[in-house]
């Protein structure tokens, strides 16, 4: 027998080890299931729900089950020991906080639309730094949704519920806001959500709005308004002075109101577009297009050019059930 699986493996090219290795193992026997016998120190079922009623009971609700124990101790009771209580809670996935917790209510999500100008502006204050270390300067912004024309800002050395309440007054008065017209949307700043700001308002007739807590893509197109201002390429690291970052904003603003093609107003300014002139600008645009078209038909493969079409609606937040077809907001 030796002989014969000793040339089986040297036919097999298999170590003969191996063979007697996988081959001659006995087979482990099962181990018997033992039944696990009750601990005669354990709680009984009656006294872990006393237990578990003691800890959830009003008077030890907010407490640790250290701190139960020890005040049950001082008046004369033992349930059980410290440890024990946390085994108890944690069996029924109690080791957290057992009191009924007040929670806030979820901020409703701002669904903003405006279909012309004046209908819908944001604001929001952005920090310029200053000269110095740790100095910075504060810019406020008011920007219409529909026509992206900046139609109030200021810059202020401090942020001020104040001075916000005087440029939301000075801002619609310029822009003669009837009452029920307007819709002002902003994040939840302390001069954003003041109450100067919100009497101030109430007053005009201006509803209010606000982003959620710690939600950016609540106000949009104020955050992309403030990178096209700190991405312009003369934009300085430091401002020597309120007056010369006075002074910059004074030409960005001539800028981005009077010569800046607006990809979101179809490559319009947004003055044009504000002012309603955005028609007549695209009508001369057509002709030109078409005097194009005339004299070389058979560069135009599809159909006539047309210039880009004005968007119909600008919008924070666009329902979901009609997010086909939403305004890019780009600055």
């Amino acid at each position: 027998m030796l002989g014969s699986v000793r040339a089986a493996c040297k036919a097999a090219g298999r170590p003969q080890a191996s063979h007697y290795r996988r081959h001659r193992r006995s087979p482990k026997p099962d181990r018997p299931v033992r039944e696990r016998k009750a601990q005669p120190r354990a709680l009984s079922p009656a006294e872990r729900a006393t237990v578990r009623s003691v800890l959830n009971s009003p008077t030890f609700a907010d407490m640790a089950p250290a701190g139960v124990y020890h005040e049950l101790l001082d008046e004369g009771v033992h349930l059980c020991s410290t440890s024990t209580m946390y085994r108890i809670l944690h069996a029924h996935d109690e080791v957290r906080e057992r009191r009924r917790q007040a929670v806030h209510p979820a901020r409703v999500k701002p669904e903003l639309v405006a279909t012309q100008p004046n209908q819908c502006w944001s604001w929001d204050i952005t920090k310029l730094h200053g000269p110095a270390k740790w100095s910075y300067y504060h810019l406020y912004v008011i920007i219409d949704i529909y026509s992206r024309y900046v139609v109030g800002w200021l810059i202020a050395g401090t942020e001020s519920k104040v001075l916000a309440e005087q440029l939301l007054a000075d801002t619609v008065g310029k822009q003669d806001i009837n009452r029920a017209q307007l819709t002002i949307h902003a994040d939840n700043g302390s001069s954003m959500a003041s109450k100067p700001v919100a009497f101030l308002l109430a007053d005009l007739g201006v509803t209010k709005s606000h982003s959620r807590p710690h939600t950016s893509n609540d106000n949009p197109f104020s955050e992309a308004h403030f990178r096209t201002l700190k991405y312009r390429p003369d934009f300085p690291a430091t401002f020597g002075s309120i007056a010369d970052a006075r002074a910059f904003c004074r030409r960005f603003f001539s800028w981005y109101n009077t010569e800046h093609y607006h990809s979101g107003v179809a490559w319009l300014h947004p003055i044009d577009v504000h002012y309603g002139r955005a028609e007549t600008v695209r009508a001369a645009r057509a002709d030109v297009l078409n005097a194009a078209y005339a004299r070389n038909p058979d560069r135009f493969v599809n159909k006539p050019p047309e210039p880009t079409a004005l968007p119909t609606a600008a919008w924070i937040n666009k329902p979901l059930e009609e997010t086909a077809g939403t305004p890019t907001v780009s600055q």
